[in-house]
């Protein structure tokens, strides 16, 4: 979803820095042209993230480029870009010059509903929330509700529960409604399909076999199609402009193949660009939170004593294995998944989350310490989003002014019987 160090410090080095330190930082890996990543560290596909993963590798493999601190500093601040959690992208010059010159440009970001929304899921909406606020961009929000049932063991009624519950919390994160359109892959089929038939045909199995490995069954492999729809329905709707997709890292085989859809000379579409983000961890340390995952993950619905418990019981910790080893030898912020949190988010301010990284590595601070703090900033975020949801009313009411207008809909729908 840099110009981060390429490297992590080692423990000497580390103990004598001040500033906040990534976390993420790794060093490069060995050139790899695989689209699907499977090392011994890490598997990470659209569908599976296990491990360690090694961003810089990634980057290699998928052909990105670094976000460059002149890109970084043209986008509104925000910590998931100041400290590069979204470190990488493509065609990001593209979208800023739109920004800039107060030019048409998007954003597209959604979320697959399998289950509750958690915190790995949201942030990018509040980022895009952000952007919107600020230089006035297009967010579209596709729920890709068929994908799911193509993907995982569940039916379309626990799918169907799901998104409601998802589609709560995409509305409580609090878009401007003229600005933003939600859009349910089944309840919208009406002018998704179609614009997916349209692209599909311009998607070889081969490249479908190449970028994912063999899918399980014919949805999966139709599904890169209406992918591509998602990604290319601004333009569809306001015409030819930048796109910009904030995503994680492991999304990034959907973007390529919606650039090479777009770049076939019969559609009048720009490639979409590319905002490429690392994962919030599980709670138990590398590999990203999930909502099906066995490791807990703090969901939008958790109350504080609830994020309390599961913070200070599960979260890995960078400490010692003792207070005292820890006042003597200090603890390590770079594995610590509550300073991991404090730092992609929950602190944004520089100064105090350097101080925490730097007490934390004089052994001042001890984990459950930390993990006390992570445990406020969330719980406090979290009851902001539980309010706005709460008051929310009747799904289909509060929903409607994000849907896609009728006219916008005519110039999706094919005319059939003329």
């Amino acid at each position: 979803m840099t110009d981060t160090a390429d490297t992590t410090p080692d423990a000497q080095h580390a103990n004598q820095r001040d500033e906040p330190t990534d976390p993420n930082a790794a060093g490069a890996g060995d050139e790899d042209a695989a689209s699907a990543t499977n090392t011994e560290a890490a598997t990470v596909t659209p569908y599976e993230v296990e491990g360690e993963v090694d961003y810089d590798r990634l980057l290699e493999q998928f052909g990105a480029d670094r976000l460059t601190d002149e890109q970084a500093g043209r986008f509104p601040d925000h910590p998931l870009l100041d400290r590069r959690v979204f470190y990488a992208g493509r065609d990001v010059d593209r979208y800023l010059a739109a920004a800039d010159a107060g030019g048409t440009h998007s954003i597209v970001t959604g979320v697959g509903p399998s289950g509750p929304m958690h915190l790995g899921h949201v942030l990018v909406f509040y980022l895009a929330k952000r952007l919107q606020e600020e230089t006035g961009a297009y967010v579209y929000v596709p729920l890709s509700d068929d994908e799911k049932f193509y993907a995982k063991d569940l039916s379309f009624d626990e799918i169907a529960a799901a998104t409601r519950s998802n589609l709560r919390d995409l509305l409580a994160v609090g878009f401007d409604p003229e600005k933003t359109r939600i859009v349910v892959d089944r309840l919208d089929a009406d002018v998704l399909y179609p614009q997916a038939a349209r692209f599909a045909a311009g998607v070889r199995q081969s490249t479908v076999d190449a970028t994912y490995g063999d899918p399980v069954n014919v949805g999966l492999s139709f599904y890169p199609a209406m992918q591509a729809t998602h990604l290319l329905l601004p333009q569809l709707v306001h015409g030819r402009h930048p796109t910009l997709v904030p995503v994680a890292v492991d999304q990034d085989p959907h973007v390529r193949v919606c650039r090479d859809v777009a770049a076939k000379e019969r559609f009048d579409l720009d490639k979409p660009g590319a905002l490429l983000g690392k994962f919030l961890p599980s709670l138990s340390g590398p590999g990203k939170m999930s909502s099906s995952s066995e490791a807990p993950a703090i969901e939008l619905t958790d109350d504080s004593d609830t994020v309390r418990e599961k913070m200070m019981q599960h979260a890995y910790s960078g400490g010692r294995s003792d207070v005292a080893a820890h006042r003597e030898h200090g603890g390590d912020p770079e594995v610590d998944v509550a300073y991991q949190y404090l730092y992609s988010f929950f602190e944004p301010d520089d100064e105090r989350v350097a101080r925490l990284a730097h007490e934390y590595r004089a052994g001042e601070l001890l984990s459950g310490e930390l993990k006390a703090a992570a445990a406020d900033a969330i719980g406090e975020f979290l009851a902001e989003h539980q309010e706005r949801r709460e008051a929310l009313g009747d799904l289909a009411s509060e929903l409607e002014p994000y849907r896609l207008r009728e006219e916008e809909r005519e110039r999706l729908r094919p005319d059939v019987l003329g």
